[in-house]
């Protein structure tokens, strides 16, 4: 994961990292593409863990199968920043 030194992490042990999508393969996401991969801590960062991400993700991807948001906004709203993501398109 080369990515880790790229986002300035100090701890560049990656058994601490898992990679992620930065938007989900279920709302679209490319699956190999570099731009998409980043190296998400699997410790708690700022309050939040790659568990919180998940259920965003996952929060995401049922309402835009229901169709209470668009494509385009969640995937804009998840790779901005994910832990704004739901208010960003309108979901608590």
């Amino acid at each position: 994961m080369q990515q880790i030194g790229e986002y300035g992490y100090s701890d560049t042990n990656t058994a601490d990292y898992e990679e992620d999508h930065l938007i989900p393969l279920s709302l679209g996401g490319n699956p190999r593409s570099p731009q998409n991969l980043w190296p998400q801590p699997r410790y708690e960062v700022g309050g939040y863990s790659a568990s919180d991400k998940d259920t965003v993700e996952y929060k995401l991807y049922q309402a835009v199968c229901a169709g209470t948001v668009q494509l385009a906004p969640a995937q804009q709203a998840i790779a901005t920043d994910w832990t704004t993501a739901l208010s960003a398109v309108g979901l608590s």
